[in-house]
């Protein structure tokens, strides 16, 4: 009897603690109750509280965030499955890979668990995604019904709760301070990610970020889940949840069968939640499988099946829907009536709530579950056959990367971004002579008999957008984010194709590749190449050790005084190589000092200004963010340099109207911060202007320039995001190191032509006067004139951009103004442009004649 008291005291006991694991428990509220948001740190305590009381949860550090913040996996299954996760773990590499046998597949399909990957929080401002997290962590860690105990047993879940950390404690702040004020449901006029704000969904082939590196990891090199499940927010409006089938256009890289089984994964979402009794669910809307780079589409060209919903209602805060306010069409495509296959469960108004978005996600991640527990062993097999079939088709024998050209770095670059995608690298062990090429020992080989082929081919290949019609006669249908992106273009890297087989002496690349600065010759003095983009963080680091670099106008290279092991000592990670010589020489040479730059942030957060910090902060130069009270009543001098990333000149005039944020936050830089930044350039100072911000500096600073692309209509001219040809002035140390003809990435981007004086009077004829003197505009870059698109899509190019110029610099006073019309550091990718930035640094204190040669 005492016996049974006291086992019935502890099962009370044990009752209790599961109940205080609860999501309503442990944060004394629901998540996604009106007017709650949860942070970072609380739900971290959270999960780390549920791996505690239970055994089917498992949680780890797989990184940390760019602001050191821990990012975490959860591993969700039965006690049996997590106890055996390496056998797991190697059975789903060895399905995806597609490199045993049949026999040995069909074993591991039966043997093997489903791997599902669900996150969630990567858009801070999606608010909903990490809040529906806990409770389904809770229901799978300790939901006992058949439905749940069936995928605990089937399935393995990989839930990254939150992506983005830092971002969830921005907006979580932000909210707070503001409830219960006009400004509750406005953003942060921050970006909510340190670096690339929104665009942390465009880095996932790139792996610019720490926490695309860690995740990327998990998926191509770790886990091998074979479906992906990547949360968003919003839907269009009046509809509560898109889910595939995807629009319009496929890559034709995409396997076939990744593309129907991603519409089963859809269509079995909109199933549940119409049996569910919730309605509003739309598909085929605007979201394509077109362009490689985000979270959920990097998986296609790794044989997996990426989902992407985006929910309605982002904010704790409710809101009513007029029921008699429904409009015809959703999304501007499908009727509201539910008369469309793809909108066939109209939801009709009422109030919106945080808790339904909440729910929306919750029920398609069960879906999603469900579907894989009852089919694991045919999503391990069809892996596996997609993978056979990509190794079985007709394809190149392998692509080189040669050592020998310009920029070795940039070759080692490009392969480390295909190896952290999981495809297998080599390096060559002996020079060779390839299809009447000589390739170097060193090169990068890439031999195509991988199942992720598909990834290899995509990344190193030109892209040609399918033109599609909105409608019959209608405007050409945008793509969704990007039409071209090829690598080797953005990066200025030589490929070979090697098509046919051919004996190659290469070893496989199993750990970091092999990095350093290599040097020839003795001396005390260091002279290396202005066409490394390492030379630019190498020449940071011997300024800032108060060493000496000069550029030498006769070699167009770099020299420094320094030894050997100093050099190998502070450039161990660099890809560099020079020549010790004996002296330097003492004419045309000029003192590359210390550079302090300002980079301008506007309170309208910007995502370009991001990425300019991010290209800065990577090769190591010394700069301040400038606001716009900065720049008005600040002392200007002390920047070398001033940049002002793309935004439009209404933003950086005018920033946000007053009455629509927090009265500190609105305004722009006004007409006393622009007079200022004109002050600052007629005493010596360099204004560096991208893409559209070139138009403001333009028209405030009366600059000889008019752009030839703003404010046409996209039915006569449209670049969406692709990259176009360009041809650079070689004559000018602005363009040292680069290449005479280059891709820079042009989205909706900028041309320009110069004004000059016409003679022409009435009926068009010429008065008989002399002609002005042409404008004193040094054209650095040009669009070429033909052959102008690269990779992606194009209307009328040559007409609006052929010839025009794309870089350019105009003397003021005793300082200068350099505008680009392309954005030369896009999203951390374009590295072949990036030395026109780090010589518009450098050279920033030269005189036009000075940096003419």
């Amino acid at each position: 009897m005492i016996r049974l008291l006291q086992l019935s005291f502890l099962f009370l006991v044990t009752l209790h603690s599961f109940a205080q694991n609860t999501p309503r428990e442990f944060f004394s509220y629901q998540p996604g109750d009106d007017f709650k948001l949860i942070g970072y740190d609380s739900l971290y305590k959270y999960y780390n509280h549920i791996a505690k009381t239970s055994d089917n949860v498992i949680i780890e550090e797989i990184g940390k965030s760019e602001l050191g913040k821990p990012l975490l996996l959860i591993t969700i299954s039965s006690e049996e499955n997590l106890k055996d996760l390496s056998k797991y773990k190697r059975i789903a590499k060895e399905q995806a890979i597609a490199k045993i046998s049949d026999d040995k597949s069909q074993t591991n399909a039966l043997e093997g668990k489903a791997i599902v990957w669900i996150d969630a929080g990567l858009h801070a401002t999606e608010r909903a995604t990490s809040q529906m997290i806990p409770q389904l962590l809770y229901d799978l860690a300790t939901n006992d019904s058949e439905e749940f105990q069936n995928i605990r047993s089937n399935v393995i879940t990989l839930i990254m709760p939150v992506m983005n950390p830092d971002g969830l404690e921005i907006v979580e702040k932000w909210y707070k301070a503001n409830l219960g004020t006009p400004y509750e449901t406005t953003s942060p006029p921050w970006l909510y990610h340190y670096y690339a704000g929104h665009d942390n969904n465009r880095d996932w082939f790139m792996n610019n970020l720490s926490e695309t590196k860690a995740v990327n990891n998990i998926l191509y090199n770790e886990w091998y889940p074979q479906i992906v499940l990547n949360h968003h927010q919003t839907s269009p409006s009046w509809a509560r949840i898109f889910v595939p089938p995807f629009a319009d256009p496929v890559n034709p890289n995409i396997h076939p069968a990744i593309v129907t089984g991603t519409n089963i994964v859809g269509m079995s979402m909109a199933n549940r939640l119409a049996i569910k009794g919730m309605p509003g669910v739309v598909s085929n809307y605007r979201f394509s499988m077109w362009w490689n780079g985000g979270m959920r589409t990097v998986p296609y060209f790794h044989n997996m099946i990426g989902i992407l919903t985006e929910t309605a209602h982002a904010t704790p805060t409710p809101r009513m829907y007029n029921e008699g306010s429904v409009p015809k069409y959703i999304g501007g495509q499908f009727p509201s009536d539910g008369s469309s296959i793809f909108y066939s469960n109209p939801w009709k108004g009422g109030e919106s709530k945080f808790s339904g978005a909440v729910s929306y996600m919750y029920e398609a991640s069960m879906a999603l579950l469900n579907l894989a527990a009852d089919r694991k062993q045919s999503y391990l097999r069809n892996i596996y056959e997609i993978g056979r079939d990509v190794l079985d088709q007709q394809k190149p024998y392998a692509y080189i990367l040669p050592k020998n050209q310009k920029d070795y770095g940039e070759v080692l670059s490009l392969a480390e971004i295909l190896k952290n995608g999981g495809i297998e690298i080599e390096i060559l062990d002996k020079s060779t002579s390839v299809a009447g090429n000589k390739v170097e020992e060193g090169s990068v080989v890439i031999y195509s008999n991988q199942s992720f082929y598909p990834y290899i081919k995509d990344l190193l290949s030109k892209q040609e957008y399918p033109i599609q019609k909105k409608y019959p006669g209608g405007p050409v249908k945008p793509p969704y984010d990007l039409a071209g992106w090829t690598l080797p273009y953005q990066m200025d890297v030589e490929v070979i194709v090697v098509d046919n087989e051919t004996e190659l002496e290469s070893s496989p690349v199993t750990d970091a590749l092999k990095k350093g600065i290599t040097s020839s010759g003795k001396g005390s003095y260091f002279q290396f190449s202005a066409e490394h983009n390492d030379s630019y963080k190498l020449i940071n680091r011997l300024t800032n050790e108060g060493i000496e670099v000069f550029f030498d106008k006769k070699s167009k290279g770099y020299i420094a005084e320094i030894s050997s092991r100093g050099l190998e000592k502070m450039g161990q990670e660099l890809v560099i190589n020079g020549e010790f010589i004996k002296s330097r020489p003492e004419e045309d040479i000029h003192l590359i000092t210390t550079k302090k730059v300002g980079i301008y942030k506007s309170w309208v957060a910007n995502m370009d200004e991001g990425w300019t910090r991010f290209v800065l902060d990577q090769y190591e130069f010394d700069w301040d963010t400038l606001h716009d009270d900065n720049i008005s009543q600040s002392d200007l001098s002390i920047y070398d340099a001033i940049i002002l990333p793309s935004q439009s000149s209404n933003r950086i005039l005018n920033g946000y109207t007053e009455g629509t944020m927090p009265p500190e936050f609105c305004g722009g830089l006004g007409i006393e911060g622009t007079l200022k930044l004109q002050k600052y350039v007629q005493n010596g100072g360099t204004l560096i202007s991208f893409d559209k911000a070139s138009n403001f500096v333009i028209d405030q600073f009366g600059l000889p320039l008019k752009s030839t692309t703003k404010g046409v209509e996209s039915s006569k001219f449209f670049i969406p995001g692709s990259l176009i040809s360009a041809e650079v002035n070689m004559k000018n140390l602005l363009t040292i190191g680069m290449s005479e003809e280059v891709s820079v990435s042009f989205s909706r981007s900028n041309a320009f032509d110069i004004i000059k004086k016409s003679n022409k009077g009435e009926g068009g004829l010429e008065y008989t006067v002399d002609k002005a003197p042409a404008p004193a505009v040094n054209k650095l870059v040009s669009y070429s004139n033909e052959n102008i698109l690269k990779s992606g899509y194009a209307t009328n190019p040559k007409k609006y951009i052929g010839g025009k110029i794309a870089m350019a610099s105009i003397a003021d006073g005793k300082g200068q103004y350099i505008v680009f019309g392309f954005r030369p550091q896009f999203r951390g990718q374009s590295h072949a442009t990036y030395k026109l930035i780090f010589n518009s640094i450098f050279f920033s204190n030269l005189t036009s004649s000075e940096m003419a040669e």
